[in-house]
């Protein structure tokens, strides 16, 4: 049976175990999932004896995706993109090898899942933290028209511009409609909404918000009531948990059916 864990601080909340079970139980693949909570000054230390002991791989959550990036030999080009990994395994000759699936699960579950095309589409992104920064990398290799980067701290947003090679802009510079707005902003994890234009959404705009909840959120509440449409980010959680199982074992599991799971148990 292979060993796999996701550690964070807290922990008790995550679904991450019945993400990755259900995923085996489709795949006919035997793995016992559990959660570690992290310990804050020996975060490193746990790593080390989870791989020590045998375990094949180790999901990162908060607070400890850069200091997984800084205990890694190996990095993905998306987690050296991102600046922070969620994904750690062990090579071949004892090396810790680092990945971020956050971006390619979003992606994934936007275009694969909920069918919603992101090549040629003018994208606005909202916030310029540790959220958008894992994301920026799959979402350009979509080939969109544009990416917007929006934030209160322009400098932020200027910043990751220049490291992504896409637009940035103020709230209150900011002219739509977009085709596609996402929201990584920390407002939403407050409930708070980014001070954002009425003229920035219309019908044909699709949003997509990285949290997730019972109830639409309040950025979702805001476009839907101004005709828009989208989805909110439960097929995110599932789409890096798929991504990262495919890492390690080698199989693709559906994430349609999984995420169909969890909304009915909210």
């Amino acid at each position: 049976m292979e060993q796999l864990a996701v550690i964070g601080n807290p922990i008790e909340h995550s679904k991450s175990p019945d993400i990755h079970h259900a995923f085996a139980a489709q795949t006919e693949l035997s793995v016992n999932y559990t959660k570690i909570l992290g310990d804050i000054e020996g975060f490193e230390q746990q790593v080390r004896d989870f791989f020590a002991d045998g375990g094949l791989g180790l999901n990162v959550t908060v607070p400890f995706k850069q200091r997984a990036f800084d205990m890694c030999d190996k990095l993905s080009k998306r987690a050296e993109q991102a600046g922070a990994v969620n994904t750690l395994m062990m090579g071949k000759n004892g090396e810790l090898y680092g990945d971020n699936t956050d971006g390619a699960g979003m992606v994934r579950d936007i275009v694969k899942v909920l069918e919603q095309p992101l090549k040629d589409k003018r994208i606005l992104v909202l916030g310029a933290g540790g959220a958008v920064r894992g994301v920026l990398g799959p979402m350009m290799a979509q080939n969109p028209d544009i990416i917007t980067i929006a934030n209160r701290t322009v400098t932020k947003a200027e910043e990751l511009a220049l490291q992504f090679n896409c637009d940035y802009s103020s709230y209150e510079d900011l002219e739509g409609p977009f085709d596609v707005i996402i929201n990584g902003s920390s407002a939403s994890l407050g409930g708070e909404l980014p001070p954002l234009k009425d003229s920035l959404v219309s019908d044909k705009t699709w949003v997509y918000d990285m949290v997730y909840g019972a109830e639409p959120t309040v950025f979702m509440q805001w476009a839907f009531a101004r005709g828009a449409q989208g989805a909110d980010g439960l097929g995110m959680l599932v789409g890096q948990a798929a991504e990262a199982f495919f890492l390690w074992l080698h199989k693709r599991p559906e994430q349609a059916p999984v995420i169909e799971k969890l909304r009915a148990e909210m």
